[in-house]
């Protein structure tokens, strides 16, 4: 499959443009959380708001934070702030544990939400999936991109191009915020 083919010409256009731009903001040492933001926004414009993007960033003790979840409410990202990677937890523990894309079509029909899943459906999500961030040299996984759907359903395959792309994008913005001295 060609890089972005599933897109359509002013997706790929709009995805490509906003790559960039969250490139110039993290080589211009502008705060991560708002490169980050930038393309969960990304994400979120491509489904026209039909989708809430999430990233998360694993911490020094390895465990899940948030990075940027510019639409989802507080108390949601409090509570699941500094969960630990694990294959049987949620998506994002699951992709941050395996380094593989995790898919959830149904919290109700997926056992690793056994646990979690009264609070993506309390907020009205019905499914979901992430993708791990990894970083350009030894597939290191440094956090997750995560996505909630108002439906039951799996990612399209212009959805997984789009993210894979801004995926690489937060890896290296993390990288180059890693570099920054503190």
């Amino acid at each position: 499959m060609e890089p972005l083919a599933e897109l359509a010409p002013e997706e790929c256009r709009y995805l490509l443009t906003m790559a960039q731009r969250a490139r110039r903001m993290a080589q211009d040492g502008r705060p991560l959380r708002e490169v980050l933001t930038q393309l969960t926004t990304a994400v979120e414009t491509l489904a026209r708001g039909t989708t809430v993007a999430s990233i998360l960033l694993l911490d020094r003790d390895g465990l899940l934070r948030n990075g940027a979840s510019p639409n989802l409410p507080a108390d949601y990202l409090d509570a699941i702030d500094r969960l630990r990677p694990h294959a049987n937890l949620g998506t994002c523990a699951a992709a941050a544990a395996t380094g593989l894309v995790v898919e959830t079509p149904s919290f109700y029909d997926d056992q690793r939400w056994a646990e979690l899943r009264h609070l993506p459906l309390a907020l009205g999500f019905r499914g979901a999936w992430s993708m791990p961030i990894k970083a350009q040299q030894g597939n290191k996984v440094l956090g997750t991109f995560g996505t909630y759907f108002r439906e039951h359903r799996s990612p399209t395959g212009a959805e997984r191009q789009a993210k894979a792309l801004l995926a690489d994008v937060a890896a290296e913005a993390i990288a180059l915020h890693a570099k920054q001295p503190a």
